[in-house]
Parts: structure tokens; sequence; C-alpha cells
């Protein structure tokens, strides 16, 4: 769960990154969101399927790939997560979203995107901010995958997309409507402040 850009330390007027103020990883780590996107990625990969995890963080979902038989790959623009997946033994290519790849490369894409809606003001660049900010509407990388994922789905392929009841799922399936894709929910599990929601999409 990542986006672009990013940096470590601290910003230009000397505050410590996001990652030091919560005393957490400058790389994205399993939660609740990636364990319901691993569990939906199971249910639909079989042997030797080719799969794609966008934004792979720790490479969490890409192992539960690899666990249920398929040839998994990861991509993240965040170099400190691409090492930590290629330590979880996940192969990994260092990118942005599915630049990297063929047409019609994958039998399943997942992508556990940055959703949560956060104010222009509160923003600011370093990587774990970039793996948790979703932008104004939730959705700052969330419609740019959706415009270009169909482009890397086998005939037959299809995309799993987490999303938040924060980001308006259904607002989420017109977008992707919109860019030739159609939308279902697949998994969904509440929690206190927002549903979590597992978004199936193929090409029409």
């Amino acid at each position: 769960m990542t986006g672009e850009g990013g940096n470590d330390g601290a910003d230009d007027a000397g505050r410590p990154s996001l990652a030091d103020q919560r005393g957490v990883e400058s790389v994205y780590q399993p939660a609740e969101d990636s364990a319901l996107l691993a569990r939906a990625v199971r249910e639909r990969v079989g042997d030797g399927d080719q799969t794609l995890d966008v934004g792979t963080g720790s490479g969490f979902v890409a192992a539960a790939m690899a666990e249920a038989g398929a040839d998994a790959v990861g991509v993240d623009v965040n170099p400190l997560a691409c090492q930590q997946a290629r330590e979880r033994g996940v192969t990994v290519v260092r990118g942005n979203l599915v630049d990297p790849f063929h047409e019609e490369s994958f039998d399943l894409v997942a992508f556990n995107p940055p959703y949560l809606p956060t104010p222009s003001e509160r923003e600011w660049d370093d990587w774990m901010e970039q793996a948790l900010s979703g932008g104004e509407d939730g959705r700052r990388l969330v419609d740019p995958f959706l415009e270009s994922v169909g482009r890397v789905l086998a005939p037959d392929g299809e995309a799993l997309l987490l999303v938040s009841s924060l980001t308006d799922p259904d607002a989420v399936r017109e977008y992707a409507r919109q860019h030739g894709l159609a939308g279902e929910r697949v998994a969904s599990e509440k929690h206190p402040y927002e549903q979590l929601v597992v978004l199936r999409f193929v090409r029409v």
C-alpha cells in the first residue's frame, strides 16, 4: 500500500517523518485491510496463475498469492518496501502501479491502495504518508489504477481492489465503468469507523 514519491528523515522544516512520529516503519505493514484482501486473493487464485500485487509494501499479499500456487510478482515505488518484500521471498519490481508491465500479462491483479481521505494541508512527503494518504477523496491512486489496470489484464483476468466506505465504493465502481471495467463487491468487513470492501473488476 504505497503512493508515488517519498523520502526519509525530516521535511524541510525539520519535522520528523510521519513514520518516526507514529513509531512505525517506512513500509506499510499488514493490517486488517491486508488480511481481507489476502483472503479474497486466495479464494480466486489457482496453480500457475500469473498475478501482480500492486503497492506490495512488505509483500504480504504477494506471498499469499504464491502460497496459493500463483506465479506472483509485487510492484512498489518505495525502495524500502521492495527490499522488505524481497526479504520475504517475493519477486518485486520497483515502479509505479502497472506501468512496468506488458499488456495482458496477468490473470489477477490486486491492489490495497492508500485510501484514507486526507486534506492537502495535512499531507507531506515521506514514505509512510504516501502509503496511507489517499488525497482529498481517498482516490489519489485508486483512479489512476482503474484507468490503467485493464491494459495488463489477460482476456479473462480480474482485478481485486480494496477500498473503504470512506472512499465511496459505488463511486469507485462508476469510475471503473467509465474506463471499461465492470465491478462487483466480493468481500467486506465492518470496523468501528468504516467498512472495508474488496471490489472485483473485469474488462468489458
